[in-house]
């Protein structure tokens, strides 16, 4: 149904009426995004067939799935450049973060 969307939306609301910074908001949607892909790659590696298809029906490989899955036209472009606008913030955000860094 609208499990993995509705949980998405509901993610990134607590995450934005708890933090209230921009930066927040765009480095939470980067760490889901990365559990998410990080999530996929070990479903399409792992030999257990059983756990693979758990992890298929209830978990999407990245966000552009679940927009792909619950939109189609002029939505569905719109929110996918908002993704990436996101994105391109996430990397400005975890590069920032990087260089300030003097030793780890």
């Amino acid at each position: 149904m609208y499990i993995d969307a509705i949980l998405l939306v509901v993610l990134l609301l607590l995450v934005a009426i708890f933090f209230r910074r921009y930066s927040s908001f765009v480095l939470a949607l980067g760490i889901i995004e990365t559990f998410l892909r990080i999530i996929s790659f070990i479903k399409n590696n792992i030999g257990l067939s059983d756990v693979a298809l758990v992890l298929n029906k209830y978990l999407p490989d990245n966000i552009f799935a679940i927009i792909d899955r619950y939109t189609k036209g002029l939505l569905n472009i719109g929110l996918k450049w908002l993704f990436v606008i996101f994105m391109c913030s996430f990397l400005f955000y975890i590069t920032r973060v990087f260089i300030r860094k003097k030793k780890i």
